[in-house]
């Protein structure tokens, strides 16, 4: 299965939605699509939609954690949402749910963004 990435600029947000499988075959392309919006854009912030999100291995928890530490560094955010169970396993092992907020939708991450925006 392959990947598609949407993204789209809502304010001072990057809203990433992910529908398929990331994985070493797919890593490279989210990466550089996500790395090259956050340095051209006016984003600060990124929410990472994975509601369509079907599989992510240890290659794409590299992708997110690479974003997140590039955001960070230019004073941003990175929330998450819209985690199927496998993938937030995955998240919950890793740790990054300890860095990174869960919201349940866009909405409600958009809304979370805002108040620091």
């Amino acid at each position: 299965m392959s990947l598609q990435v949407e993204l789209e600029h809502y304010r001072n947000v990057l809203i990433v939605r992910l529908r398929g499988e990331l994985d070493h075959h797919t890593a490279d392309v989210v990466r550089m699509k996500m790395e090259d919006a956050i340095l051209r854009g006016t984003a600060l912030h990124v929410i990472l939609s994975l509601k369509e999100l079907q599989f992510m291995d240890s290659s794409g928890l590299g992708v997110v954690l690479g974003r997140y530490k590039q955001l960070k560094a230019k004073g941003g955010k990175m929330v998450v949402c819209d985690v199927n169970q496998s993938v937030y396993r995955l998240f919950e092992l890793s740790g990054l749910f300890k860095i990174l907020p869960i919201h349940e939708n866009e909405r409600l991450a958009l809304t979370s963004l805002e108040v620091v925006s």
